[in-house]
């Protein structure tokens, strides 16, 4: 679109927005017609001139989040009450949760790394643009690629992340998946991988998805990057979810089989050394991928609802262990 089409939709949306005019007393100022000025408001959304958002109360189970807190390795936990939000909603919300928390963990000069996922792309739209000095984001993950998907796919959502922090990104020139372990080994010394990941291991905050194994929950699946008969493979040898896609089972043991060896992607190691590692998930999916990713040392920094925080207390009580 032409700027100057782009800077009348903008000026016509502040009259309207910005300095609270009517339709009608924008008409009359600007010499247009009313049901004009109507059109050139909703063209303006339709074209990202102006973006609405609805803050809705969000409401906490404090009472969770000590539980939590109590019985895992956690730094801090936000639990949503969901009520009779759908999962759409839900994640929408778990990203608004996280935003403030987010804010106050990055500062000037942080190197933030991120993954993908609905819940990060939510996390994403749901931060304030604030120009800080010396961001980096990395992306930490290979390459997913998907046109199922593109929305929350790991190029989009670290430049994304970088517009809104006013700083510069990496991404990770590399599949998510190849189709060896010596290919994956050829890529992991590449000299542009290679750096990529290296940044990744100075990372201040780590921005994580956590993902479910099940066909039914699994955004990998459902994005057509994994088959039915791998996550059947992943399950077999006792995975139960994954952050960045490394997996793990419910006791935070890393799944090594030859298929994660073919899979880029940060080291597990170096992931756990970062200082905050935020996870973002919920549904009754989650609770097993969220104690395993927890108790692998990949999540320190718990966003979620009262329906996986629920289930996660439950696995950990039937367990009759603490940790």
């Amino acid at each position: 679109m032409e700027n100057q089409r782009l800077e009348l939709l903008a000026r016509i949306a502040g009259l309207y927005y910005e300095d609270g005019l009517t339709q009608s007393q924008i008409a009359e100022q600007t010499g247009y017609s009313r049901s004009a000025i109507s059109r050139l408001l909703a063209e303006a959304r339709e074209q990202g001139v102006v973006e609405i958002r609805v803050h809705h109360p969000l409401e906490r189970r404090q009472d969770l989040e000590q539980a939590l807190l109590e019985r895992l390795p956690l730094k801090t936990v936000r639990v949503l009450k969901r009520g009779l939000l759908n999962h759409a909603q839900m994640l929408r919300r778990l990203g608004a949760l996280a935003a403030p928390l987010v804010d106050e963990l990055i500062g000037d000069h942080a190197t933030v790394g991120i993954s993908w996922g609905t819940g990060l792309a939510e996390l994403v739209n749901a931060l304030r643009a604030r120009p800080l000095t010396g961001i980096h984001v990395v992306q930490i993950i290979g390459l997913i690629g998907t046109s199922e998907l593109p929305e929350i796919d790991n190029p989009e959502l670290t430049q994304r992340l970088a517009r809104t922090l006013g700083g510069r990104y990496s991404i990770l020139p590399a599949p998510l998946l190849v189709d060896s372990e010596t290919t994956r080994e050829a890529l992991r010394h590449d000299y542009r991988v290679q750096r990529v990941l290296s940044q990744a291991r100075h990372m201040d905050v780590a921005l994580l998805g956590i993902g479910a194994v099940e066909p039914q929950y699994s955004t990998l699946v459902r994005a057509g990057y994994l088959s039915l008969e791998q996550a059947a493979e992943l399950a077999r040898a006792g995975a139960v979810g994954d952050v960045s896609a490394i997996y793990f089972d419910r006791f935070g043991h890393i799944v090594d089989i030859p298929l994660t060896r073919r899979i880029i992607t940060i080291d597990p190691a170096a992931l756990a050394a970062i200082p905050n590692k935020v996870g973002i998930a919920g549904g009754q999916a989650k609770p097993l991928p969220i104690l395993g990713a927890v108790r692998a040392g990949l999540v320190n920094v718990l966003i979620t609802d009262d329906v996986a925080a629920g289930g996660v207390l439950r696995e950990v009580e039937s367990e009759g262990r603490p940790v």
